[in-house]
């Protein structure tokens, strides 16, 4: 579906504002059938989307997950193949040398916290669930270092239980694409499960984070390379006009991006296609305070 070309390049406000406008009046199936159009245009739009977290088992996507509080999944996947050759099972990490293990995180950031996490992940699962990760929220939630968040990704990619995460990018997008009026993750989350169908939960998760780092960046987004552009109550926040965002779009499928909003991939830069996404570090905080350490 191609966006809109005609308003001039300085008008970005106007155009916003009658975005806006032109869903003011959006009744709850209006909204629901609008959501459910965008997410199987996100579908289209990014067909390699997945979890990005490396993992084997649902205890090393646990622990994965609680590593990648306040820090980028890229970091993690860099220390987790040492960490899971190393600790195996729940009995691993509950008898972990604790400044061992705090060095083996020291990338990851608050890597003191993040051990106690793990070492009572480890003792919770040996004490309550026989060592093994259980598969259902209500017993996650219950365990060190898992929240809801946390607990969703575990369930939807590694017990294959539909949840959907609200991460950064979730939070921003589902705001812009005016599904919600929502900053508070559990309230989103329960709000966007009423639009989408439960099937289509956790691949909606991993779509609209891509989305999110590829396409509608926190601070500029590609709104006139942008296929849902026609359907965004937002569009006009981020250059409508296909040159500039072209450039604004990042990461290996770029021009693939720009095809699928029609607009030519030539504009995309070579550099686009090799630049990072936008993996902004995980809001997930920690089952416990958090301070800065000493390195």
């Amino acid at each position: 579906m191609t966006p809109p070309r005609s308003a001039p390049a300085d008008s970005g406000t106007a155009v916003l504002a009658r975005s806006m406008r032109r869903f003011a009046g959006e009744t709850p199936i209006g909204r629901k059938r609008r959501a459910r159009k965008m997410a199987r245009l996100l579908a289209d739009t990014h067909p390699d989307a997945h979890c990005e977290l490396d993992f084997s088992t649902p205890l090393e996507l646990a622990v994965a997950t609680i590593l990648s509080a306040q820090t980028t999944d890229v970091r993690v996947n860099q220390v987790t193949p040492r960490l899971f050759q190393k600790f195996r099972t729940a009995a691993d990490y509950a008898a972990a040398d604790r400044a061992e293990m705090e060095e083996m995180l020291r990338p990851t950031g608050f890597f003191r916290a993040k051990t106690d996490s793990l070492i009572k992940l480890g003792q919770a699962l040996l004490a309550d669930h026989d060592g093994r990760l259980p598969g259902k929220l209500d017993q996650l939630v219950k365990l060190p270092g898992i929240g809801r968040k946390t607990a969703n990704v575990i369930l939807g990619n590694a017990f294959d239980v539909p949840g959907i995460t609200v991460d950064t990018h979730f939070r921003r997008l589902t705001n812009r694409f005016g599904w919600v009026q929502e900053d508070d993750p559990v309230k989103i989350e329960f709000l966007v499960a009423d639009l989408i169908e439960k099937r289509d939960w956790t691949m909606l998760s991993h779509r609209v984070i891509f989305h999110g780092r590829r396409v509608c960046h926190a601070r500029k987004p590609a709104c006139g390379a942008c296929a849902l552009a026609t359907l965004c109550p937002s569009f006009g926040t981020g250059p409508t006009e296909a040159a500039p965002a072209a450039k604004l779009l990042k990461g290996p499928r770029a021009r693939e991006l720009a095809v699928a909003a029609g607009v030519d991939p030539e504009l995309v830069p070579a550099a686009a296609v090799l630049a990072p996404e936008e993996p902004l570090a995980s809001d997930e905080p920690l089952d416990g305070p958090l301070a800065p350490e000493v390195p």
